[in-house]
């Protein structure tokens, strides 16, 4: 896992507005928190096709009453 490897919010912002006006588009995987260990079992079987973007609102909302 990483964080953000191309600086603050401002430049993290400006890179945003830049793929947005050139219609940039990424290929990610959506994942919840309590999908981390079969992430990580993927991982290391060479099995997945894009990256893998962790939504922690995702697990949140669940844990909610």
């Amino acid at each position: 896992m990483a964080g953000s490897g191309i600086g603050g919010m401002k430049e993290i912002k400006e890179i945003i507005d830049f793929a947005t006006k050139h219609n940039i588009k990424v290929d990610i995987e959506v994942i919840s928190m309590d999908y981390v260990n079969k992430a990580m079992e993927r991982l290391e079987k060479a099995d997945v096709r894009y990256r893998f973007v962790f939504d922690i609102g995702i697990t949140l909302a669940a844990t909610k009453p």
